[in-house]
């Protein structure tokens, strides 16, 4: 055990593929040998800047009563067999207990009576400030009502490919819009008390070779600095200045372009290439803990942590589960621990000499100010529950007290639901007039529960029955599960009791869909795509989806209908986009709503919008195309190499804005969704507010969580009208787009405003928005710092991306 912990302890200081403290960079393949950035060295000791003075101060002053190997017990995780996920050390001596760490981004993952929340991407669909916030709230009181200390979400990432696994679990595919879901949902959950831990920082935007647990293939995202900045930090930059207590590292390797001053003085491209994320001290100290000024911690993603002194000198601060590999024995106390990069092997750094002790203060004072920071040294409740089990008792110790923390959180599940369900169709059947059809016909699979029951599947890792959420680990247990077929038809009989309502739940039984088709007045028929995370594989699907077309021959089903009934209506379940030429068009079909992953209310919050209760007013994330290559990217699936390479060349261009620069039509673009009303837009106003430039400590020199504090001032006012026409209440998504002048480089529009008005018939309302400084700015890495391009800048605000209603310009 001796030279296994000597050899442990050498190859921890050193790394696998060492760049921090050998000063060599890991080495490029050929042809990539361009995507560089620099080392950035010291990690950057928390300031207590900002609403953290206090918090950091109190971390400061508990960390100085600690010995080294009670700090390494708050840096270290002491395995995965604990009642949660993820759980630190301990500190016996002081009577502090161990942090709980929990997923997941859509609720409290592995026990009961907590809810199943609509995922990310329909809280997104909502565009809603409001609900985007209350739905953090809610979730960050389940979180807390279990005792748990740090909930694994929300995840951010930018779904830059739309087969994706785990786009679902995010915000869509714009960087401002996934920045105010991210900014909401954090504020929302750490109101409640728990730490939030946004994710997965950062470029970890597939499935596939993403790494983890020793992973032979893992691949490098290389992304350009300016893109780095400008697209899939802005989520991130919005998490910290909203306060966020915690970052986790991802599990691939990242490089940037980036033009630095080179140390020897002159202009140089320098170089950290191929890094895996958790020991990239460019990312993490340079950007998160310097430029972003982010006061909280850095864990892990679990067994992400591929080295010891590289990962603690990059700025990680916490190692999640604790051990190196899930092959790896548990080992419940970390300042003992042999099977782990860090633990015991820690302290032994410190004694040698190759990680200060002031690295380790400075990490447990970020997780300590974290705690303060939350309130959680008030009476916050212990764990009261056990992610092996849900019975009460485990081996006759009490684990399960069954607390029950969903109070009234259904309701706001199913107003969410409806709030995101977009209609994409409609030729005047919705909403659906209960009085008017006498013979309902109901087909797919999607349309009932899953005969295993909705938690029958580990995971969630099967689609069976109606699909409210993808699988893996950003999900939790459906506490009940109301499908579609059970709400409509509890809604129509409540209604019209003498209605023939028939529902085939087989997806290829055509005969019968053909023979009710042919009787029915009305037609409903429900497909699904599912996706989930790589560690599961479903219907041959790793994680990322193999193709953008529906699951369980969705097309054909849908064909089968409408041959016969020409009163269609498709409803659709999905992870993400899917291909809809085959059949959008169809004449029979009649409406087409994208639900997406509604949650545990899926079937009351379609019943909601389907006959009228609620108008919709969901509008989409990310761009539906007409085909699978108008996309920029697209998964990488079969690679010869150790390190596979994921070069960003669309940069700036994710999304509707590679489809706005190539002149290429979507089928349905970003911001896209029909309401049962009619709005109009009049009398835009654009003027200078000039706050970034007179507010006395608007300096750039000056940085707070989330950036230089002269970013988020006001620079100029944009106000407008809005005009229900039509003859329902409705609410509707305003949308700002900014065209920046021709030379700064940026795509031809870019989302800088939105807001969700509720406005009563033949009623208007007036909008205002305001353009912060960051807003009208680009990334300039040559001075690596945002800068205000001289010109003239077009204001654009429409209901979606290319409906633009009213046009104007200023000038910098």
């Amino acid at each position: 055990m001796l030279f296994l912990s000597v050899l442990l302890v050498g190859l921890c200081a050193l790394g696998a593929n060492a760049d921090i403290v050998t000063g060599m960079p890991d080495p490029a393949p050929p042809g990539y040998e361009e995507w560089m950035s620099p080392l950035v060295l010291p990690a950057k000791t928390v300031s207590g800047d900002g609403p953290w003075a206090s918090a950091v101060a109190r971390a400061r002053e508990f960390v100085a009563n600690l010995t080294l190997e009670e700090k390494v017990n708050l840096t270290t995780g002491a395995g995965s067999d604990g009642r949660c996920v993820g759980v630190t050390g301990s500190i016996p001596r002081l009577n502090f207990t161990a942090f709980c760490l929990e997923d997941s981004p859509l609720g409290v993952r592995f026990t009961d009576f907590a809810s199943a929340f609509p995922a990310g991407i329909n809280v997104a669909m909502t565009w809603d400030k409001q609900m985007m916030y209350d739905r953090g709230y809610a979730m960050g009181q389940e979180h807390y009502g279990k005792g748990v200390n740090m909930a694994l979400g929300p995840m951010t990432n930018m779904g830059r490919v739309q087969a994706g696994g785990r786009n679902w679990e995010g915000f869509g595919g714009d960087p401002y819009l996934s920045g105010w879901a991210t900014y909401q949902t954090v504020s929302g959950m750490q109101a409640a008390g728990v730490i939030a831990t946004v994710k997965h920082y950062i470029g970890n935007e597939q499935e596939h070779y993403r790494g983890g647990g020793g992973a032979y293939q893992v691949y490098s995202s290389n992304i350009d600095d300016r893109t780095m900045h400008e697209v899939y930090a802005w989520p991130f930059a919005e998490a910290v200045r909203a306060g966020v207590g915690s970052v986790m590292c991802s599990y691939n390797k990242k490089v940037l372009l980036h033009l630095v001053l080179h140390w020897y003085a002159h202009p140089s491209l320098f170089r950290i290439n191929q890094t895996q994320a958790c020991q990239n001290s460019k990312t993490l100290n340079g950007i998160l803990k310097e430029e972003l000024d982010f006061q909280g911690f850095i864990m892990s993603d679990w067994t992400a942590i591929i080295s010891g002194a590289d990962s603690v000198l990059a700025g990680c601060d916490m190692n999640m589960p604790g051990f190196m590999s899930y092959s790896d024995p548990e080992e419940h106390d970390p300042d003992t621990a042999v099977y782990s990069y860090w633990g015991s092997n820690l302290i032994e750094m410190v004694y040698n000499g190759s990680v200060p002790e002031t690295r380790v203060d400075d990490m447990v004072t970020r997780i300590m100010a974290a705690y303060y920071q939350m309130g959680q040294d008030k009476n916050y409740p212990a764990v009261n529950f056990d992610v092996s089990t849900e019975n009460t008792y485990l081996g006759g110790q009490l684990v399960n007290e069954h607390v029950n923390v969903m109070g009234s959180h259904g309701q706001t599940i199913r107003e969410i639901g409806a709030a995101s369900t977009i209609v994409l169709k409609n030729t005047g059947v919705l909403p659906v007039d209960v009085t008017k059809y006498k013979h309902y016909g109901i087909f797919g699979s999607d349309a009932g529960p899953n005969p295993d029951g909705p938690n029958g599947c580990s995971d969630r890792g099967c689609d069976q029955g109606t699909l409210a959420m993808g699988w893996g680990s950003g999900t939790a247990n459906f506490p009940y599960l109301i499908d579609p077929l059970a709400a409509i038809t509890s809604f129509v009989y409540s209604k019209e009791p003498d209605t023939v309502l028939e529902g085939i739940l087989s997806d290829f039984n055509y005969a019968a869909i053909n023979q009710v088709a042919s009787q029915a007045d009305i037609c409903l028929v429900f497909a699904n795509a599912d996706s989930g995370e790589g560690y599961i594989t479903v219907d041959n699907n790793a994680g990322d989806r193999n193709n953008l077309t529906l699951w369980h021959g969705g097309e054909a089903l849908i064909n089968a209908s409408t041959t016969y009934c020409n009163n269609t209506i498709v409803v659709l379940h999905t992870s993400g986009a899917v291909t809809m030429e085959g059949w959008i068009t169809n004449e029979n079909i009649t409406a087409v709503i994208f639900a997406a992953l509604p949650g545990q209310e899926s079937g009351n919050s379609l019943v909601d919008v389907l006959f009228g209760a609620v108008t919709p007013s969901g509008k989409l994330p990310y761009t539906i195309a007409k085909e699978r290559s108008d996309y920029p990217a697209d998964v990488l699936y079969t690679s010869d190499q150790t390190t596979p390479q994921i070069t960003y060349e669309e940069a700036l261009k994710i999304d509707y804005r590679w489809f706005d620069s190539l002149n290429i039509t979507p089928r349905f673009e970003f911001g896209f969704g029909l309401s049962y009303t009619t709005f109009e837009y009049s009398e835009l106003n654009i003027w200078e507010v000039g706050l970034y430039d007179s507010y006395p400590y608007a300096n750039a020199s000056l940085v707070a969580p989330g950036g230089s504090t002269d970013l988020f001032y006001t620079a100029f006012g944009v106000s407008f009208h809005v005009t229900n026409t039509g003859p329902r209440d409705g609410a509707e998504v305003s949308q700002l787009y900014l065209g920046f002048p021709e030379s700064a480089g940026e795509p031809p529009k870019v989302l800088r405003g939105f807001e969700k008005t509720y406005i009563t018939s033949q009623n208007t309302a007036t909008v205002v928005l305001g353009l912060l400084k960051h807003d009208i700015s680009i990334w300039d890495v040559v001075s690596q710092s945002w800068v205000v391009p001289s010109g003239t800048f077009t204001v654009m605000i429409g209901a979606s991306s290319r409906d633009i209603r009213l046009n104007g310009t200023f000038t910098v």
